[in-house]
């Protein structure tokens, strides 16, 4: 399924041009987005833990989030939306890149899959009143213009009880010596403008455009060995984080 995305000015164009560049290797395993596929494992890992800790455990460890319905923020070419349906999710997958979502369709159907794929802006989804178990912004709110109206919109997509995660990189000096000097221009690990450092995202940002309505449940640090490109946790924020909320019932 696909819609126009209403306007918004929390959307980019250039970020929204940057990415179409790229839709055609969004599953190329070695491509420019290599990146998400090694982490794709190890942030699937992280959504079904804490999702089970805080929405409730399923007895089926082969479909461990059957009778959620997520919703993945900035969906790209659908890395992380099949790797949750596999798992037993109902997905539905947004992006502003029309490109995008050709290419996460196409995709999933030759996969086998049944996503709910549209191109459509969260404020727009949140605007039809739409509600999801827990909604994922994995690697997105730093590609934003409007943080808080952004959170604020992705907060309301979220029903009473549910639950949003959030992945990004901080905003701080050794991020941009580790996230933007050195992997986009020493390591070539991301291309050259994948993230600009005033758009990274501070944990406290992000706890404020949620607001009252969301309490932290937890936050861990994520590094990456640069010697076999592992991803690994931290307790350290200084870098890349996730964050778990919950939002209050009603």
């Amino acid at each position: 399924m696909t819609t126009n995305p209403a306007i918004s000015t929390s959307v980019d164009p250039e970020e929204v041009a940057y990415f179409e560049r790229l839709a055609d290797r969004w599953w190329d395993a070695d491509g420019p987005f290599w990146p998400l596929h090694r982490l794709n494992g190890f942030r699937v890992a992280y959504i079904r833990e804490r999702l089970g800790g805080v929405l409730g455990q399923v007895d089926d460890r082969a479909r461990p989030l059957a009778g959620l319905r997520l919703l993945d923020i900035g969906c790209g070419g659908g890395i992380l939306s099949e790797a949750l349906a596999r798992l037993g999710a109902e997905v539905v997958g947004i992006d502003v890149a029309e490109k995008n979502i050709r290419v996460a369709a196409l995709h999933a159907e030759r996969a086998g899959l049944a996503i709910d794929y549209r191109l459509v802006t969260a404020e727009a989804l949140a605007a039809s009143g739409a509600t999801f178990d827990a909604v994922l912004n994995m690697e997105v709110v730093e590609h934003v213009d409007d943080l808080p109206g952004f959170l604020a919109a992705c907060g309301r997509l979220v029903r009473p009880g549910g639950a949003m995660v959030v992945a990004t990189i901080n905003r701080t000096p050794l991020a941009y010596l580790i996230a933007i000097l050195g992997a986009e221009r020493v390591l070539r690990w991301l291309p050259v403008g994948t993230h600009h450092y005033r758009k990274l995202v501070r944990p406290a940002e992000v706890v404020a455009g949620l607001g009252v309505g969301f309490a932290e449940r937890h936050r861990i640090g994520v590094r990456v060995n640069p010697l076999d490109r592992s991803f690994h946790y931290t307790r350290f924020l200084s870098v890349n984080y996730m964050m778990l909320f919950q939002k209050a019932a009603v």
